[in-house]
């Protein structure tokens, strides 16, 4: 059981990457499939194979009751991050739950391995006020960019597009990031905004930034 739960309508940053740091994301069809469970997984009731409902006559998203909301989320080759908010009691425990099982399986199967995938349990930050929650959605809509500028490692696939509107296929729910901000273009410049100082920070090795704004180093 989690020490401290899990609260509706509260927001929270979800991340965790491959054991041992290694890639979960081979290649461009292993990203595809994450992201067709995220959405397939986002349900209470159970849903059987992936692969075969592939081959019934079912909508992705139809389904009347989701475990949670999807503020934003970002894939990177050996790790990702959501911003989530649970619709129902343990939404999100169950979601990540189906979401790292089921990845798991599939990846096993492909790439004839065995054991955990992931780094233990995923991690989470609740996310206390709309100042940090505006902050990290800008950190995770743009986290790939940030990875790349720094490692030099290819960009995979975030909700910035969703976001900024290239992008007419949609999983987030926006509205609790962009109607805090005049248009879409506003938000766009705070994003990369905040994406330019994550990175000049990193690059100085300077980690005095404000304390609401701190993000933990998790990934290096």
């Amino acid at each position: 059981m989690r020490k401290d739960p899990f609260i509706i309508g509260q927001y929270y940053h979800i991340y965790n990457r491959g054991t041992d740091k290694r890639i979960i994301f081979e290649d461009s069809f292993d990203l595809l499939r994450f992201f067709q469970s995220i959405q397939e997984f986002n349900t209470i009731d159970p849903i059987g194979s992936i692969y075969e409902n592939r081959f019934k006559d079912k909508q992705l998203g139809s389904r009347s009751t989701k475990l949670v909301d999807i503020v934003c989320y970002c894939l990177n080759h050996n790790h990702y991050h959501f911003i989530l908010t649970p619709l129902v009691e343990n939404g999100i425990e169950k979601f990540m739950q189906k979401l790292g099982g089921g990845f798991t399986r599939y990846f096993n199967i492909k790439y004839e391995r065995s054991g955990v995938l992931f780094q233990g349990k995923f991690k989470s930050i609740y996310i206390e006020t709309d100042k940090y929650l505006m902050y990290l959605s800008a950190y995770v809509n743009l986290n790939n960019r940030i990875h790349k500028t720094l490692l030099g490692t290819p960009t995979t696939k975030s909700s910035w597009e969703e976001y900024i509107g290239g992008n007419k296929e949609s999983i987030c729910n926006k509205s609790i990031i962009l109607d805090r901000y005049k248009n879409i273009e506003d938000y766009k410049k705070f994003a990369e905004s905040v994406v330019q100082g994550v990175v000049r920070n990193r690059l100085q090795d300077d980690l005095n930034l404000d304390k609401d704004l701190l993000i933990e180093k998790i990934i290096k």
